[in-house]
């Protein structure tokens, strides 16, 4: 589900790009040049993108509880490089491109038993190599846009750890294996790329790359009575849905190409009889508004390697209102920014224990009700390319997220019969979470005209410092427990792309996708206090081991106004 929430802005983008030209409302107001612009030489380029991915790591103890699966959000950026054939508005191509990667994703594995010390699982990939063929079309007058398909082979590296966790307070000695390699796999994916100048285009792509895996040996463990559970051997395999948004350079471009401009190819006529804004000369500002349908996921480590404790939230559905603006100058440099407020009153909370006696490993799973989320970002940056048509730039800016829920019910799901939380049908109150993130954005923004009356625009965004502050309440004990979180210095990734409709001159409509995910990991958590009917009083203050994740993605539509 969260591939096609995710990324259907960049597909619908591929599919609805072919049929535009033939739009019975768009009258050509000029000849088109009788010539093809031609894609065909070689080229070479960058790119950025993000995504996420899944590692499945298998159970060889028996069907699990729990887990086997790591949500692993994913940031890259690399180049890549290619040589294209045209026949007639048949393009075919070959691509090599590699990217870095930044990553980070963990998640309880091999929870066959309560009575059984199960794991941490840790996939990190690190870099990505495809190999692939491409086959497109291209579109317009003078075939500037090309929508294409791709595929081939893939190679990733990947790295991670299969880590027991606490077992019986130390009773026991923690172990622990590592894998470290890399695996061929294969990949498809579908994208749009314009022509902006004869020399440059810019790209939106999705990829979807799949792998195999090793098999890895597992860490002897421990269960109930203290007895040893021998070594044995997981198998792996991972996928990953990634955007990407690149610019090429072609080296066999013309300058001189006959007929090239980058003005519209047709006259667009009003719908309505409004007419447009002046402000001044080269100035531009687009205000709208936005519905996002999005899925929420949070993760408190408490920890470091070997987990005491896991709380997961998870399944967090909401809808969210949001206004956004972007201001373009005359020299290049431009402003925009996005604010949001949304709801979400489902969901759920797995809260998982090791070592806790009498049990190994317990989980218990609660509801999630009266969530609420706000967020907003901020960026100012610099347009290097830019015309009447099109803009690339890079940013940097400022983002928040912050979101709120309470827990209702207990259902005790490892070893049921032993210590229950709270009888089925019990929907009170036994908790709340209240999660304040802020990181520092830096990114590249491209904008352009596929054809006169479709736009296609993206962001893609690094986050190289997050910070987060946090506030977990247990309701359920004897007294209420209050745990003040705190951890700063990790990373983060935020993807964004909208395909857009002019309906008039300057009204247009659209539909996107957006991911968004932080983390830091290696953190500190500061326990605070207890309140019991006289009042607070400190119990235990320290700093220990904690990582902190989220994530947040889905689809988005807007209605904006440009006042040009």
């Amino acid at each position: 589900m969260r591939s096609e929430l995710l990324f259907c802005g960049v597909t619908t983008a591929a599919l609805v790009a072919s049929g535009a030209v033939n739009s019975a409302d768009l009258k050509p107001a000029v000849k088109a040049p009788p010539a093809l612009w031609s894609w065909t030489g070689g080229y070479i380029g960058g790119h950025v993108g993000g995504g996420y991915g899944r590692t499945s790591f298998s159970d060889p103890y028996g069907p699990s509880l729990y887990g086997d699966v790591v949500e692993t959000p994913v940031f890259l950026a690399g180049g890549q490089i290619g040589y294209n054939w045209q026949r007639e508005r048949w393009v075919f191509g070959l691509e090599l491109d590699a990217s870095g990667v930044v990553a980070d994703g963990t998640n309880t594995c091999l929870a066959v038993s309560g009575f059984v010390v199960s794991a941490n699982c840790n996939a990190s990939p690190r870099v990505f190599v495809t190999g692939t063929g491409r086959l497109g079309y291209g579109f317009g007058p003078q075939g500037h846009t090309l929508v294409y398909l791709k595929g081939g082979v893939a190679w990733q590296h990947n790295r991670g750890d299969v880590a027991n966790n606490n077992e019986f307070f130390g009773l026991a000695p923690q172990n622990a294996t590592h894998f470290d390699y890399g695996g061929v796999g294969g990949t498809i994916g579908v994208g749009v790329e314009q022509a902006l100048t004869p020399a440059w285009s810019v790209k939106l792509e999705y990829d979807y790359l799949r792998f195999g895996g090793p098999s890895v040996a597992t860490p002897p463990t421990m269960q109930l009575p203290l007895a040893t559970v021998p070594a044995n051997i997981t198998s792996l395999s991972s996928s990953y849905h990634i955007g990407k948004l690149g610019l090429n350079y072609h080296f066999d471009a013309d300058p001189r190409t006959p007929g090239w401009s980058d003005a519209p190819l047709y006259a667009t006529k009003p719908t309505v009889s409004a007419s447009p804004i002046a402000l001044a000369d080269g100035w531009s500002l687009e205000s709208g508004t936005r519905l996002w349908l999005s899925r929420g996921r949070f993760q408190w480590d408490f920890g470091s390697s070997d987990l005491v404790s896991r709380l997961t939230y998870h399944r967090l559905d909401g809808i969210s209102g949001e206004l956004f603006e972007r201001l373009d100058s005359p020299w290049g440099i431009f402003l925009k920014g996005n604010i949001g407020f949304g709801r979400f009153n489902n969901g759920n909370m797995n809260d998982e224990d090791w070592g806790v006696d009498p049990l190994a490993y317990r989980n218990t799973i609660s509801g999630q009700a009266n969530g609420r989320f706000t967020y907003y970002t901020a960026d100012a940056g610099y347009d290097f390319l830019r015309g009447s048509t099109y803009k690339v730039g890079g940013f940097m800016g400022w983002s928040y997220y912050g979101q709120k829920s309470d827990t209702i019910g207990c259902v005790q799901t490892a070893s049921p019969d032993f210590a229950p939380c709270l009888v089925p049908g019990d929907r009170r109150v036994v908790g709340s979470q209240d999660t304040d993130w802020n990181a520092l954005r830096i990114g590249l923004s491209a904008e352009t005209m596929l054809l006169d009356r479709w736009r296609v625009s993206a962001d893609v965004a690094y986050l190289p410092w997050t910070d987060f502050q946090g506030r977990d309440n247990h309701l359920l004990r004897n007294f209420t427990t209050f745990d003040d979180q705190r951890g700063s210095g990790g990373s983060g990734v935020q993807v964004e792309a909208v395909l857009s409709y002019f309906i008039t001159k300057n009204f247009s409509v659209g539909v996107g996708g957006r991911y968004w995910a932080m983390w830091t990991p290696n953190q500190r958590k500061l326990l605070a206090t207890e309140a019991n009917e006289a009042g607070s009083f400190p119990v235990t203050e320290g700093r220990f081991p904690a990582n902190y994740r989220m994530e947040r993605w889905g689809t988005f539509f807007q209605a904006s106004y440009k006042f040009d």
